[in-house]
């Protein structure tokens, strides 16, 4: 039940936790993950390594930790979507949010693209597919048939293709987010209305 007090000494840590978490991703971009050091990171930060170790004690911590914050609110879309109606409204907007949390994480999702080596061996992607098939879930009718199944799980996919296959697309990022949600909102729109025919 802490006070307010506690409140704010926890935000004010979890910034510097931040930006220790922003700072190791952008070395792990630029040199690998394997290459880079918490002395380096320390180094970047401008913090000495103790002031380091006193959030992180090794950059798979760090590395789990970047995950963990990234699908809480991936947690906390499931758990509203799940008490949810079935409707067409709760479905587009889980697409809406999870396009929004995606974008929010993109340099990790780059990461674990160029790192898969890495995010199998602390497995990491296990508990993010155990996410992706609960939104899945969520989306699909009970009921549906094959090809609706088939569309909700393609608007999942289209979200995540917009955070790899379209980067070398020509145009604007903004345009790009723009089509990706519209498309994958699209999917969910005609297999609900395919479950609502039958």
């Amino acid at each position: 039940m802490g006070g307010t007090m506690d409140g704010t000494r926890r935000r004010r840590r979890g910034d510097t936790r931040q930006r220790i978490q922003d700072v190791a991703l952008e070395l792990f971009a630029e040199q690998g993950y394997e290459k880079t050091s918490l002395r380096e990171i320390a180094e970047r930060l401008e913090v000495t390594k103790a002031a380091l170790y006193y959030h992180f004690k090794t950059k798979e911590e760090i590395l789990v930790s970047i995950f963990e914050d990234l699908t809480k609110p991936i947690e906390e879309l499931i758990e509203w979507g799940r008490q949810q109606p079935h409707t067409l409204d709760t479905k587009q907007e889980i697409v809406r949010r999870y396009a929004e949390t995606l974008y929010g994480a993109a340099p990790l999702f780059r990461f674990m693209h160029d790192n898969q080596a890495t995010v199998r061996e602390l497995r990491i992607g296990d508990s993010f597919k155990e996410r992706i098939r609960s939104l899945r879930d969520i989306i699909i009718d009970p009921d549906a048939d094959m090809v609706d199944q088939v569309r909700c799980v393609s608007a999942i996919f289209t979200l995540h293709a917009g955070m790899f296959l379209l980067q070398d697309l020509e145009g604007d990022p903004e345009d790009k987010n723009k089509a990706v949600l519209e498309v994958a909102t699209d999917l969910v729109t005609q297999a609900h209305r395919g479950a609502q025919g039958s």
